[in-house]
């Protein structure tokens, strides 16, 4: 089977993706995380948080609610709704962190919920930090 033979054979059995339709949802779903960590910002202020804490308490309500979706089954029926605009926001983080290791808690909590914890998320940290390490050094070696 040739190349061109192979690529219609593939495009015969792959459906047709809607992607105005998806795109409209991811923007939707992921605007609506983002607006919805806004209000929480706007309502840790009313309590009279600083700036930074506001920040800091953001992040850990999105966080917090992401696993607590995540753990109660929600958060995936969203995402197959939402596409990727379940994916981005900080919400997304969480759900990758805690996804893997509902999934392999049945191999106990050492060799399967804290192995696989990181499994998704773990590449994403890491090369976030290293890349973090190395504008850190350009910027030093700039000024």
């Amino acid at each position: 089977m040739t190349k061109k033979e192979y690529s219609r054979y593939v495009d015969g059995k792959s459906p047709d993706s809607p992607i105005g339709k998806d795109m409209l949802m991811a923007f939707l779903f992921g605007g609506g995380i983002c607006a919805l960590g806004q209000a929480l910002g706007s309502l840790f202020r009313y309590f009279g948080l600083d700036s930074q804490a506001v920040g800091t308490a953001q992040s850990v309500a999105l966080i917090f609610l992401g696993a607590v979706l995540t753990g109660l089954g929600i958060y995936d029926r969203i995402a197959r709704i939402a596409g990727a605009g379940t994916l981005v926001p900080i919400t997304g983080f969480a759900n990758s962190v805690v996804a893997p290791a509902l999934e392999f808690k049945a191999e106990g909590y050492v060799t399967g919920t804290a192995v696989k914890m990181f499994a998704i998320a773990g590449p994403v940290i890491t090369f976030g930090t290293v890349a973090g390490v190395i504008y850190g050094l350009i910027l030093v070696l700039i000024r």
